[in-house]
This record gives C-alpha cells, structure tokens and sequence, in this order.
C-alpha cells in the first residue's frame, strides 16, 4: 500500500467558471468528506494526483489548511475523450479504520491443455480492510482448471485482516470451451448465392 503526500489549497469559487480556471492552471477540482465533518472543497496538483491514481485504492496524505488527513478516492471524473481529471471525491480515513473498497482480480497459471477461454465474470472484488492496508489486487491461480471449472468469490485468497464483501457465491472467474464454427455445407452456400 503506497501512501501519496500531496499539497492542497482550499477554494471558495465554486461553478463551472471557476472549476475551468483551475483546470487551466494544471490543478483539480475536489472535495474532501466523511467522519461526519462538513465537506471541504480542495483544489489538488493535476499531474501529480494523476500519477497517485494509478495506483488503485491509493492512499493520500493531504495537508489542508496545515493539518494532515488521510483520504482514498472515492470517485474520480475524467474527460471522456482527453482523459485528464475533471473532479475528485476524497474519503477521509483514519488508521485502523476499516473501509469497503474494490480490489482488481488478476489470474496466474496455465489451463489445462486444450481448447479453453478463461471469462472473467468479476473483474473486482469487494472487500472490507484497514485503510492503511489496502490491498492493490488479489491473485486467483487458474492452473490446471479445464471447460466447465468456476472459481467462486469465496474461493479467493484474501490477505489477512481483508474480509469479504461481494457474495461469496458470485462466480469470479469461468473456464469455457472453445467453440469453433463448423463450415457450411457446400448445398447451403450454393443456395445462399442463390
């Protein structure tokens, strides 16, 4: 679990106007909420929030106002065809404090021989754990599965002090066979070009 330090400034514009000015200054609009307090509408360091998001469920240390808070991002608009960050919604957390966050599911091994397809029904999973130690993603082995195998969310490995949120009946991950398309009948063809 990576922990990102950024800078923040508090902001009293608020408005498309004022949002577009802070874009233009390589800044992000944001606001920071939870524990009850009231919410504070921050403007964040563009690229350097942008480098912290790649990394999921990361964990930022802001300084507002000269006081230091941990947040995770709990929503993040981009622009659809530039891709650069519009708006972020921050989540405060404390040490110890135990969040419910989506962590991504990635396979390892090799199917059985064959003629399999590997579908991933859930590309994340749901999971409580302390807000320090969030996981980046779980691992799920498909080694030696074949057509008609399915790894259920319960089957998953979690990382201690990580417990489950998703139904732990969900289907993860699905092992098909392939199907390979029989060719038409000479009769049949002559009679479509017909």
């Amino acid at each position: 679990m990576s922990e990102v330090k950024l800078a923040t400034e508090t902001r009293t514009e608020f408005g498309k106007g004022a949002a577009r000015r802070i874009r233009r200054a390589n800044k992000v609009p944001g606001v920071v909420y939870g524990h009850g307090a009231e919410p504070v509408h921050v403007t964040l360091p563009g690229h350097e929030l942008l480098l912290a998001l790649r990394t999921p469920n990361v964990l930022l240390s802001l300084d507002i106002e000269g006081k230091t808070e941990l947040a995770i991002p709990k929503a993040v608009q981009r622009d659809p065809l530039k891709g650069f960050l519009e708006h972020v919604d921050l989540l405060l957390v404390r040490r110890g404090e135990k969040v419910t966050v989506e962590v991504v599911v990635e396979t390892e091994g090799e199917l059985a021989p064959g003629s399999f397809l590997v579908e991933n029904v859930l590309n994340t999973l749901s999971v409580e754990t302390e807000a320090t130690h969030i996981p980046e993603s779980v691992t799920v082995s498909i080694a030696g599965l074949e057509a008609g195998d399915a790894i259920h969310a319960k089957d998953v490995a979690l990382p201690n002090g990580t417990t489950l949120v998703t139904d732990p009946e969900a289907v993860v991950i699905q092992i098909l066979a392939a199907q390979a398309e029989e060719p038409a009948a000479e009769g049949e063809t002559e009679g479509a070009e017909a």
